[in-house]
């Protein structure tokens, strides 16, 4: 049934949840080099350290990044997000000069947007059978 899923553990919860996030560069432009790509998982992986999250996967092209993030339910999506792309942003532009030769007008790395998609578990269609076949009290 595919590979097991570690489960985590809260004070008061327990859970397994995954969100696969991807980046685009400002204007689709074509920036980044398998150094810049190598440097940025580095990046990413001690920023969701900071957040309790673990990068399970990280790859990308020359416009864009996959991430999949496996986080607590207390962190707040937008929240990892936002930190993710501004320190990323932030420290790539400054370790690697050349990316700002690309972004002369908007000292900006990352489009304004973001995709962000749950992944894991159940097809939704098991999950809305399983609610339905609950036992529900007269």
């Amino acid at each position: 049934m595919g590979e097991i899923q570690k489960i985590r553990t809260g004070r008061h919860c327990v859970f397994v949840m995954h969100v696969h996030l991807v980046f685009v560069t400002k204007l689709r432009h074509k920036v980044f080099t398998g150094a810049h790509l190598t440097r940025m998982e580095e990046i990413m992986r001690s920023v969701c350290a900071d957040f309790e999250c673990e990068l399970v996967e990280f790859n990308g092209e020359d416009n864009h990044v996959h991430l999949l993030v496996n986080f607590p339910p207390k962190v707040a999506v937008t929240k990892l997000v936002n930190s993710l792309k501004g320190v990323s942003s932030r420290r790539l532009r400054q370790e690697f000069p050349d990316l700002a030769r690309h972004y002369w007008r908007a000292n900006k790395l990352w489009s304004g947007s973001y995709f962000a998609g749950t992944v894991g578990g159940a097809p939704l269609s098991v999950v809305k059978q399983y609610i339905e076949q609950q036992n529900r009290p007269v």
